[in-house]
């Protein structure tokens, strides 16, 4: 464990793989059911809105599926990306844990979010689409995908979450730079954002409504797709590079991590870092592995909400998924942390939770904004709001192995940068959250 706070791993040794935890789940999942029909949905349902490679990887239980070349070349402009000890912190918390985080924050765009959209890019342009459109909440997504779409040549369309429309400007303004057209959402440009306007012209919106209202403008032309940066198992598959990476790195430094954490909104940097080190739980190995998802009180899904079927989106448009929910009319506060501001959780991470692999917890967000300041101040990154609940759970943890004299090692994916967030952590300076 000594030497280099860093543990960096060549592009020779990347991962070629992505991993599928439907390979290794011990019980099978509760099939999508369709939206009218309540039956099963199979891949010709879907194909109205996904190209079909990626439908049959939503399906696949092959264990792992090989990154396309193009895809892998994209990845490493970025990748592999650090795993870094975080020392200062631990000295500040005076703590006998050992503190690491994967750092996605030096991807483009600034999140783990590009690990999918160039992976979604890629099978749309194979199938002869020319358009995506998506939602976005905090904008981590849409700027990512904007910049896939760029790559591939694609149109993109984003619909952006309004109350981090007005929050993160910048956001939007680097979606522009990259050729997308971007929307506040509740629009006046679908059915769905209009009958939700009628009911209420001051509604801060939701990634539920962006769903309805991107799916609303996918279905329109026979040549745009909707993409999706979360949620369901194609896209958690895809962040998998991110788990799969550092269980390299850290077999570099002869180490496993006792507990992994990671926060949650619709499950993607979640899944990314957990499920290639849940793989060993499932198969049972390092039973004794502590998985941790972290989520904000004011949208506590695993916390609060009920496994049940319910809708994707605010519209009823999407498939019936078996998840945690808060019911698809659920209506955020205006946090910050707008890319965890969505009313369901990932059917994968719902199943996982209900048959006790991994566990839950939540806070509010002046305690997060507090753990982000001190992870800022010793560690020097600006952490994004939704990674610092992360953050937030790291601190507890290494603080209840002081209190215990354990020395555990603590893994956190850090998933993005805050520098286009600096808005909301002036208001956090100045107490005016």
């Amino acid at each position: 464990m000594s030497g280099s706070k860093i543990v960096f791993l060549d592009q020779t040794k990347m991962p070629t793989n992505y991993y599928n935890i439907s390979a290794d789940l011990p019980e099978p999942m509760a099939p999508p059911l369709h939206p009218g029909t309540k039956e099963p949905v199979g891949p010709q349902d879907l194909s109205a809105i996904f190209p079909m490679e990626l439908i049959m990887q939503e399906v696949s239980t092959e264990r792992f599926i090989e990154i396309p070349d193009e895809v892998l070349e994209l990845y490493k402009i970025s990748r592999p990306t650090p795993l870094i000890r975080a020392s200062n912190l631990e000295k500040y918390l005076d703590t006998p844990a050992k503190i690491f985080y994967k750092y996605e924050g030096a991807n483009p765009t600034g999140s783990h979010k590009t690990n999918t959209s160039y992976a979604q890019a890629y099978y749309n342009k194979r199938a002869g689409i020319k358009k995506l459109v998506t939602e976005t909440g905090a904008g981590q997504w849409g700027s990512s995908l904007a910049m896939a779409c760029k790559h591939f040549g694609l149109e993109c369309e984003v619909f952006m979450v309004k109350v981090s429309y007005h929050q993160k400007p910048y956001r939007k303004t680097l979606m522009n730079l990259f050729g997308a057209e971007v929307h506040a959402s509740p629009s006046n440009l679908t059915n769905a954002g209009r009958k939700v306007l009628e009911a209420d012209p001051d509604s801060p919106g939701s990634l539920g409504i962006a769903i309805s209202e991107a799916i609303e403008k996918a279905v329109q032309r026979d040549d745009t797709n909707y993409s999706l940066g979360s949620v369901l198992n194609h896209v958690l598959l895809h962040q998998t590079i991110i788990g799969e990476e550092t269980r390299i790195q850290f077999e570099m430094i002869d180490h496993y991590p006792d507990v992994v954490i990671g926060c949650v909104g619709g499950g993607s940097n979640f899944g990314g870092i957990a499920f290639p080190f849940l793989r060993d739980k499932l198969r049972g190995d390092h039973n004794d592995l502590q998985v941790i998802a972290v989520e904000p009180e004011s949208c506590p899904t695993l916390t609060q909400g009920k496994f049940e079927y319910d809708f994707g989106d605010e519209a009823c448009m999407t498939p019936l998924l078996k998840m945690y929910t808060l019911g698809h009319n659920f209506i955020p506060p205006s946090i910050h942390a707008g890319g965890l501001r969505y009313h369901g959780m990932a059917p994968t991470i719902s199943h996982l939770h209900n048959l006790g692999f991994i566990e839950a917890s939540s806070y509010n967000q002046s305690v997060v904004f507090d753990a982000a300041k001190v992870f800022a101040q010793t560690e020097g990154i600006v952490p994004a709001p939704e990674s610092s609940h992360a953050i937030k759970e790291a601190i507890e943890q290494a603080l209840k192995c002081k209190t215990e004299g354990t020395s555990k090692t603590i893994l956190f994916n850090l998933s993005g940068h805050g520098f286009l967030d600096l808005g909301a952590y002036e208001q956090f300076l100045n107490n005016s959250l």
